[in-house]
């Protein structure tokens, strides 16, 4: 008989009233900036540099006809993915997320060639060319999506965070969903059974003010997304996902929560994507002005680049990350072009689950 889930029984009345929404926001506000090393800081700059160019690229290859269906960049979000992922166990923990999802799957260091030939639908791809843009896959990495179905990776990444509580491994999952997102139904289903439960799971909203195109004013009657828990006792935190170092910091109070079996945390990243929902978007609902001024003022990497600067950094010293990663970038792409489509008979192949 399968083992029921630990938490499964009633909270006492002492324990109803131990709850406070705003616990770990308090924590939060009293120290919000991670204290990276220099090492650190230069990791992140890279990692969101790599993120930046790679889906500049990939822009381009889709302008080209080599990327074919949907295509989401995520570009100016970089700093949630960077910030939050640099803090997980990479032996225990598992993510999931919707069809933004190249990003993801760069910040934890996987190959660019393998994911750039998964995005052009080559059988070098990480998903054998079958998942494309939005539905990459890595068990190997404990990467489970890229899902295009709007909000359905949040009731998965809660049976990941079962399945983590049940086999007893000390992992936890990252679910990543957006402001769009948050309004589904089954978002809130899989709210209440991880707060009953005590799943160990961290929910992120990556709130870029505009889900597909409609303004988050526009779209939902309460735009305070961390305060979406609150009626099941699960604890928000509000993070400037612009600042990857404001992001790291709250990636370890979140995780900390979670790992000592308090259960879950709902995280709302604020942050903003420069290009339009999909590459087929010419984000009309907004202005030029609007997304310059967020270019000028609030880029991820732009600012981190400040920091370094401040801290001693040479400018050319930085310039030649950028070449650099330039050049990793264009042999990706180089790759993916020269990589042959998978065989017909692929078809056929990772549809079931093969009896041992």
């Amino acid at each position: 008989m399968a083992k029921a889930p630990k938490s499964s029984t009633p909270r006492s009345p002492a324990e109803n009233h131990d709850f406070a929404l705003g616990s770990l926001q308090e924590e939060f506000e009293k120290s919000k900036r991670f204290d990276a090393s220099p090492e650190q800081m230069h990791k992140f700059y890279e990692q969101m540099l790599l993120i930046r160019r790679f889906e500049e690229r990939a822009g381009q290859l889709y302008g080209l006809g080599l990327i074919g269906g949907f295509c989401h960049l995520y570009i100016g979000q970089e700093a949630v993915a960077i910030g939050l992922q640099s803090a997980l166990d990479g032996d225990k923990d598992s993510v999931i997320t919707g069809y933004r999802d190249h990003g993801h799957m760069l910040a934890y260091g996987i190959d660019p060639k393998v994911i750039m030939a998964e995005l052009t639908g080559r059988e070098a791809g990480i998903s054998k060319g079958k998942g494309g843009s939005m539905h990459m896959f890595s068990t190997e990495h404990k990467f489970y999506g890229g899902h295009g179905i709007v909000g359905a990776q949040v009731a998965l990444g809660g049976g990941l965070a079962l399945a983590h509580q049940y086999n007893e491994d000390g992992g936890l999952c990252l679910a990543y969903f957006g402001d769009g997102a948050a309004n589904q139904g089954q978002v809130y289903e899989t709210f209440n059974m991880a707060s009953l439960w005590k799943l160990p799971i961290v929910f992120v909203i990556e709130n870029n003010q505009y889900a597909m195109g409609t303004a988050v004013s526009r779209s939902s009657a309460e735009t305070e997304f961390y305060r979406r828990g609150t009626a099941f006792r699960i604890p928000g935190m509000k993070v400037n996902g612009m600042d990857v170092l404001e992001v790291r910091q709250a990636a370890e109070i979140a995780f900390k929560h979670v790992r000592e079996g308090k259960g879950p945390v709902l995280m709302e990243c604020e942050t903003y994507r420069y290009r339009g929902h999909s590459m087929s978007d010419p984000a009309k609902y907004r202005s030029r002005e609007e997304v310059q001024d967020m270019k000028d003022h609030k880029d991820p990497i732009e600012n981190l680049k400040k920091i370094l600067i401040e801290q001693g950094s040479k400018d050319e010293e930085l310039k030649a990350i950028d070449k650099d990663i330039r050049k990793l970038v264009s042999e990706a792409a180089d790759f993916a072009e020269n990589s042959p489509e998978p065989e017909a008979s692929e078809l056929y192949t990772d549809v079931l689950v093969e009896e041992y």
